[in-house]
């Protein structure tokens, strides 16, 4: 079992600014930035850019940056204009943001991502994209063309699945070349790691499918071969169990238990951290739930980054009920790129303009300015 971290409480400083641990992350602060797709690596290669390197350099004041999901191979490819982690020129890339990062004295992990069956053939020189098994996870993938419907996939074959093993380690070791910190993996969504996860996408008879157990297979596959490229804890695995983004995704009963189950595994695995994204609220502006992630918590005796409705003061509380030990922000983070600093000078939040999220170019991107200014 992990140990959790042990911080001592800094009187008069409000949770959120308290120093803490994350693995061998050690954070000045508890206000990470989440994974945001922005889709601006329009360039070929996709290959990050001086823009990218603006853009993190910014938010480089939280405790630590995830960065948005990575390719980690061109067979992972699902989404338009998002840099990957498998070409010599990528890891360049991210080399610029890593570096412009730490020399504002943040902390960087970059998330890998691979979307299997919610891919399409746009994105793969019209080839199928592969899943655990021939069936349609019935979201849709932003393509060159816009946002389209995704198809039937193949089954991946054994060989395939042990080649997407093999591109998540390579693509962490290209991450620690890049000079990142860490590395997070994307098992969040309707994407890779969750279809093998899912019953209704998973229908293999072999050893990664059947059951709990052979489903989350690949996943805990994966974790241990993105941990071979670092010494110590610099490994964290994001979950959502209650991201529905279809209905081949139900958030029953039946999937949060085989949720707890694997959260009850992971805590045995060397991890950083969990990342998990709680339920939506049922109104606009409603609190998070916390019940949500004290189920979590119960499980998992490692470090806890918890997603979704947060603001400062949810925050704060969430912390204070020793329900998690940093609190992630997502589009509070788009559009408030010193969100750090309005939360300890208690300033007000800028709201983001969704038109402008996957637009590419700075609009949007770099141009929202600090407190004060």
């Amino acid at each position: 079992m992990n140990a959790l971290p042990t911080t001592a409480p800094t009187t008069g400083v409000r949770p959120l600014l308290r120093p803490t641990a994350l693995g061998d992350l050690r954070l000045p602060n508890r206000v990470v930035m989440a994974p945001v797709t922005r889709a601006r690596a329009t360039g070929p290669g996709r290959v990050p850019t001086e823009l990218h390197a603006e853009y993190y350099a910014q938010r480089a004041g939280a405790g630590l940056i995830i960065t948005e999901g990575a390719w980690v191979s061109p067979e992972a490819v699902g989404f338009v204009h998002v840099p990957g982690i498998h070409s010599a020129a990528q890891v360049a890339g991210w080399r610029r943001v890593t570096d412009l990062v730490h020399a504002l004295g943040g902390r960087i992990v970059l998330q890998l991502w691979h979307t299997g069956a919610a891919s399409h053939p746009d994105h793969l020189g019209g080839r199928l994209p592969a899943g655990p098994s021939a069936v349609d996870p019935r979201v849709r993938s932003f393509t060159p063309g816009g946002f389209k419907p995704t198809v039937t996939p193949r089954e991946m074959t054994a060989a395939d699945i042990a080649a997407a093993v093999a591109g998540f380690r390579t693509a962490s070791a290209n991450a620690r070349r890049a000079g990142f910190d860490g590395v997070e993996i994307g098992a969040l969504g309707p994407f890779l790691l969750p279809q093998f996860l899912s019953p209704l996408l998973n229908r293999r008879t072999d050893a990664y499918g059947g059951d709990r157990v052979r489903r989350r297979r690949l996943l805990l596959e994966v974790v241990d071969a993105v941990a071979e490229p670092w010494a110590g804890r610099r490994v964290g695995v994001r979950l959502g169990p209650y991201l529905s983004a279809s209905d081949r995704f139900p958030a029953d009963e039946a999937a949060l238990a085989d949720h707890d189950a694997l959260v009850t595994e992971l805590d045995d695995r060397p991890l950083a951290y969990l990342h998990l994204r709680g339920p939506d609220g049922t109104e606009p502006g409603a609190a998070p739930d916390f019940a949500a992630f004290a189920r979590c918590r119960r499980r998992f005796s490692g470090p806890l980054i918890v997603n979704n409705g947060f603001d400062g003061e949810s925050g704060d509380a969430v912390l204070d009920a020793g329900l998690a030990d940093a609190v992630s922000y997502a589009t509070h983070f788009i559009a408030n790129p010193d969100l750090v600093t309005r939360f300890a000078l208690g300033r007000p939040l800028t709201a983001g303009d969704p038109a402008t999220y996957y637009t590419g170019g700075a609009a949007g991107y770099v141009d929202y300015p600090p407190s004060g200014a």
